[in-house]
């Protein structure tokens, strides 16, 4: 696949360096004031908004994609993206959820490219990343209990959710994810999704039928906690 040209000053591997660790350390900057400061050339300020925004870029992605490389190569490559537009980003909205719209549409661009479902791939992404699972999990029940039968239930049914969501179409699983896992309102999956908010109503409403849908079976038939 063809990559976006790295533009000076932003480049892949920023992600966690040194120097935005550094420069956040004391008081907390606003986004609107880091972003007028990126936009007058101080790529520490820049460099701060992708160290608070870097893993909630990735979690978006992962949700869309449900591969970890691929995720990465999206957040990374929307922050490239933010970088060379931040000159025109005029503040009508939330910095965040300008960056969301751009993640979203890379990765949903990316899995219109595969040609192909994204849930075929999530058995290998499990496996391979099981520390993933405990962010998904944000979308079930916080606790079940300590006991190892309540333990391995949780995990198969964290697992069935997943799956669940891997059957989803891109924009109701986009949609669904900025809702449950990230808490954006109604009005600001508007601005994301650059749709009416009957829209993003009814997309919701047919995500989480869908989504119920695709449980239904496992649910009645298969989960004892007891």
């Amino acid at each position: 696949a063809t990559r976006m040209r790295v533009p000076s000053g932003a480049r892949r591997g920023m992600l966690e360096s040194p120097l935005v660790r550094w420069y956040t350390v004391g008081v907390v900057t606003s986004d609107a004031e880091l972003v007028r400061r990126a936009q007058s050339g101080d790529r520490r300020a820049f460099e701060t908004l992708v160290q608070r925004y870097q893993h909630k870029a990735f979690a978006v992605a992962f949700g869309i994609l449900r591969r970890e490389d691929d995720a990465l190569d999206v957040a990374q490559d929307a922050f490239i993206k933010v970088f060379k537009h931040l000159d025109g980003f005029q503040g009508s909205s939330a910095f965040y959820t300008w960056l969301y719209r751009i993640v979203a549409n890379l990765a949903i661009d990316q899995l219109r490219r595969r040609g192909r479902a994204a849930e075929s791939s999530f058995d290998d992404a499990v496996r391979q990343n099981e520390d993933l699972v405990g962010e998904e999990a944000n979308l079930l029940p916080s606790r079940l209990g300590l006991n190892p039968h309540r333990e391995m239930a949780r995990r198969e049914l964290v697992e069935q959710m997943n799956r669940a969501l891997g059957t989803l179409s891109p924009v109701h699983r986009t949609v669904l994810l900025l809702r449950e896992q990230e808490g954006l309102s109604y009005e600001e999956l508007a601005q994301v999704m650059q749709c009416s908010k009957g829209t993003i109503m009814s997309r919701l409403h047919h995500a989480r039928k869908n989504l119920q849908a695709a449980l239904e079976g496992y649910l009645h038939g298969s989960l004892e906690l007891d």
